[in-house]
C-alpha cells in the first residue's frame, strides 16, 4: 500500500477505553468508552459508532490496532480477541501497541515522560519515554512497582512529565517527592512545556495514540499477522499467583 491506511484502533487496557478510526494521521472518529461498563458490552457498539460517524464501512479498514498492555487483564483479552477475530475474518494485518507508550504519546512531546497505570495490588505499571510529534522512544524497561519506589526510580531527574491514570491516582505522592527534592510541580495545560515536574491532563482518548503509533509501525513495515498479536501483561494475574503459591 502506498496510500494512507484506514486504521481502526481500540484501547481496552484502561477502565473506560476508547475506539478511534483514522485515515493516516487524520482522526475521522473517536469514541470514548464508559468506565462503568464492561468492554465486552460496549466495544463493538463503540466501533460501530466510530464507523457511522465517519461514514465508513468495516470492509474499508486496512488494518486493526490494539493496545497490547500492560493494563486490565480482562480488558486486554477482550480488545485483542476482537482485533484478532476481525483481522482474521477479513484477512487483514494487525498492530499491537504498548499501552504505556500510548499514554506517553497522548501526553505530548517531552524529553522525559513517565507513563503510569494502575497495576492492582497497590502497584503501578511504569515506564519512561522520550516523545516527539511522530515518535516515542523507551528510555527504560516497563515494570510494575509499588508507588513508593517511584522516588528511587525517577527522583534524580530534574524535569519530568507524569502521565496516565496511575499518575493522577498518585498525585500527592509525586507532589511530595518533588517537594522533598526541591523540584517544582505543576499541573500541565495541553501542549505546554514547563520546567521541573508536571502532570499531564487526564486522557480519555488513548485509542487515538494507539492509532498514531500503529501508523508508525505500518510505515516501518512492521505490521503483524492476527495470530501474532499477543498481550503483554507485564506481571502474572492474581489467579496465576494463587496457583503458584
Amino acid at each position: 500500500m502506498t496510500s494512507e491506511p484506514l486504521i481502526l484502533a481500540m484501547e481496552t487496557a484502561t477502565r473506560a477505553g476508547s475506539v478511534c478510526l483514522t485515515l493516516g494521521s487524520e482522526i475521522l472518529a473517536l469514541v470514548a468508552g464508559d468506565a462503568s461498563a464492561s468492554h465486552s458490552n460496549d466495544l463493538i457498539q463503540n466501533m460501530q459508532r466510530a464507523l457511522k460517524a465517519s461514514g465508513r464501512e468495516l470492509s474499508e479498514v486496512d488494518f486493526f490496532a490494539a493496545a497490547e498492555g500492560p493494563g486490565s487483564f480482562t480488558g486486554l483479552r477482550i480488545g485483542l480477541a476482537t482485533a484478532k477475530a476481525l483481522a482474521t475474518s477479513m484477512q487483514k494485518k494487525c498492530a499491537g501497541v504498548s499501552t504505556l507508550a500510548a499514554v506517553a504519546s497522548a501526553a505530548g512531546p517531552s524529553e522525559r515522560t513517565v507513563a503510569l497505570l494502575p497495576a492492582g495490588r497497590g502497584e503501578v505499571f511504569a515506564q519512561m519515554f522520550r516523545v516527539t510529534n511522530d515518535y516515542v522512544e523507551a528510555l527504560d524497561e516497563a515494570t510494575h512497582i509499588p508507588p513508593q519506589a517511584l522516588a528511587n526510580r525517577y527522583g534524580s531527574f530534574a524535569t519530568l512529565r507524569w502521565a496516565g491514570e496511575g499518575a493522577h491516582l498518585q498525585i500527592e505522592l509525586i507532589r511530595g517527592v518533588a517537594a522533598a527534592q526541591g523540584i517544582s510541580f505543576d499541573t500541565l495545560l495541553p501542549d505546554a512545556q514547563v520546567e521541573g515536574w508536571s502532570l499531564a491532563p487526564s486522557q480519555s482518548d488513548l485509542a487515538g495514540a494507539v492509532a498514531r503509533l500503529a501508523r508508525g509501525q505500518w510505515q516501518a513495515g512492521r505490521l503483524i499477522s492476527p495470530q501474532d498479536l499477543r498481550a503483554n501483561y507485564l506481571r502474572a494475574s492474581d489467579a496465576e499467583l494463587k496457583d503458584r503459591a
